[in-house]
């Protein structure tokens, strides 16, 4: 066995996608060490082997050296790997989605420069390949998002049923969902229920609020 099979580089990269001023924003830090220093790239580490017991352990620590914060919805993306994606050598990437409320990230991103939250849409030139993990990332929100409640992690609870849409419509990329057939849907797929509270919306009427009645999950028919 050759020397440099013992040397190849793991590492987990994080796509943490939040909404932002109602446009899908993704968290990038300035990396701190060459290759590409000060070029902002995906939030990501090396995997600790005495540390992590997993990758997803991996993806938990290094988003909360980064955030300062856990609990976020994480779920794994795929692996990214081969000997021409980092030029220090043979690397593999595993890498995950992970999903918050831009409320939980502004004072985060407030306190630590190198945290940036940049629209989708305004990226910088990513490092590595990056660019191609984030595509993946957007591709499973807008697939999975049409048939499961993946997007309502990008939204607090509770919410209102037209807030739920929107968060809808930016993370599919279809801006105008029908709304008497998005919430009959809601209502056939049993997926939220009310809680006690209401709130006064842009209209001045009193929305009723609502929550997920269980985690992310997936049902037969597409939103």
């Amino acid at each position: 066995m050759n020397a440099a099979d013992h040397k190849q580089i793991v590492t987990v990269d994080v796509v943490l996608l939040t909404l932002r001023e109602g446009r899908l924003a993704v968290g990038l830090v300035a990396r701190e060490n060459p290759p590409f220093k000060a070029q902002m790239a995906l939030i990501g580490g090396y995997v600790r082997s005495a540390e992590d017991d997993s990758a997803e352990a991996t993806a938990t620590r290094v988003l909360r050296e980064k955030t300062g914060l856990e609990g976020f919805f994480l779920e794994q993306l795929a692996t990214f790997s081969g000997p021409d994606r980092d030029p220090r050598g043979w690397s593999v990437s595993i890498a995950y989605l992970a999903l918050t409320p831009w409320s939980r990230l502004g004072g985060p991103v407030s306190r630590d420069a190198r945290l940036k939250v940049v629209p989708v849409e305004a990226l910088p030139d990513l490092p590595f390949d990056h660019g191609q993990i984030l595509a993946a990332a957007l591709e499973r929100l807008r697939g999975k998002g049409a048939y499961s409640t993946l997007p309502a992690g990008l939204i607090d609870e509770p919410f209102t049923l037209t807030e739920l849409q929107k968060v809808y419509e930016v993370a599919l990329g279809q801006p105008r969902l029908d709304k008497s057939s998005f919430r009959r849907k809601l209502t056939e797929l049993n997926l939220v229920e009310p809680v006690g509270a209401r709130r006064t919306d842009t209209g001045g009427r009193q929305a009723q609020l609502y929550r997920l009645k269980s985690g992310v999950g997936v049902f037969d028919r597409r939103i």
